[in-house]
């Protein structure tokens, strides 16, 4: 490990940080990953000891309050990033915290004033998606005119998920599709056209039984084109995005969670119809962002994606909820 590594601490023993995200963090050059904590001992020390980290903590305080630990990833429940992220910030310590960042605008500005406060330090919500080479070469191709103007763009993110202890059930947490995988799409939409939503229109089904939203659809509408997607934790596990110009399409297989283990692919249907398969390097788009945040830390640089970018994604996401709600078009207000 380089001896100008970022120190990092993670809070929780979430699974996707067990699972996926230390262990990529752990590959790159600029991260060292040395503690974890959970609220019971014995579960911090089993995580460790899997991951091979040196610290368990028995409490969330306790891993802030380490100083020897520059910076914090928080895979907390969605109700807790914004607390856990302020009080990180409060310790001193650098934040890289898991989508979405808040559970509402409002409470993601209150993150965002919070941050200010604290101006030396780094935060950033988690869209990892954005780091991987196959998103790297999809926006490069739109914003060279490689399938001339953006007009549509269009989103599937779907799993099966109806185990009522599982986090993403419990509605009073933050639980739910759209907090949970709708807005992947919202972020890309906005991403890929370089604009905000002038104005949503959606539908919501909700699990008699949870509370949470079980099926999501909705339409973006931006200046010169929209992005339509679908999101689901009741239905067949699928995703693909379709970027539809006037003169192309670029289609991505696996968006949001590409495989680690092996390349992954775009196809590419040019102006004269000729379709291009383009393959992209294996790549683990969670070691990539680690390094991009350490690296900002190291050479204080600004962070890939701001933090009004989280705002913004959260405004767009709040809109959805008030025209399911409505029953017509809404706005996008609070960014």
């Amino acid at each position: 490990m380089a001896a100008t590594a970022i120190r990092w601490g993670v809070l929780s023993t979430a699974q996707i940080g067990l699972a996926q995200v230390i262990p990529a963090m752990q590959q790159a050059p600029s991260c060292d990953v040395v503690a974890i904590a959970s609220r019971r001992l014995d579960g911090a020390q089993a995580a460790a000891e899997r991951l091979g980290l040196s610290t368990a903590h028995a409490s969330y305080e306790a891993l802030l309050a380490d100083g020897r630990i520059n910076a914090v990833y928080n895979p907390l429940p969605n109700h807790l990033h914004v607390p856990w992220t302020i009080k990180a910030l409060e310790a001193g310590k650098h934040v890289l915290c898991e989508k979405p960042i808040a559970l509402s605008a409002a409470e993601a500005k209150q993150l965002v004033d919070a941050a200010a406060l604290h101006p030396e330090l780094k935060v950033m919500e988690a869209f990892m998606y954005r780091h991987h080479p196959q998103w790297v070469r999809a926006r490069e191709i739109v914003r060279t005119g490689g399938i001339g103007r953006l007009r549509s763009i269009e989103s599937t993110f779907s799993y099966f998920n109806d185990d009522a202890a599982n986090v993403r059930n419990q509605a009073d947490i933050g639980g739910g599709g759209l907090l949970d995988i709708g807005c992947y799409p919202i972020s890309v939409s906005r991403w890929l056209f370089e604009a905000e939503p002038v104005r949503v229109c959606a539908t919501i089904d909700r699990d008699p039984r949870f509370g949470t939203d079980r099926h999501t659809s909705a339409l973006l509408q931006f200046d010169g084109g929209a992005s339509a997607f679908s999101c689901s934790t009741q239905a067949a596990p699928y995703q693909r995005v379709n970027l539809l110009g006037d003169a192309g399409r670029v289609e991505v297989e696996i968006p949001f969670n590409p495989p680690t283990d092996r390349p992954t692919r775009l196809r590419w249907q040019h102006a004269d119809g000729a379709t291009e398969a383009i393959t992209l390097e294996r790549s683990n788009h969670y070691a990539i962002q680690g390094e991009l945040f350490s690296q900002a830390i190291l050479n204080d640089t600004p962070v890939p994606t701001p933090l009004s970018d989280a705002v913004a994604n959260m405004a767009v996401i709040d809109a959805i909820v008030r025209s399911a709600e409505n029953a017509r078009w809404e706005g996008v207000t609070g960014a």
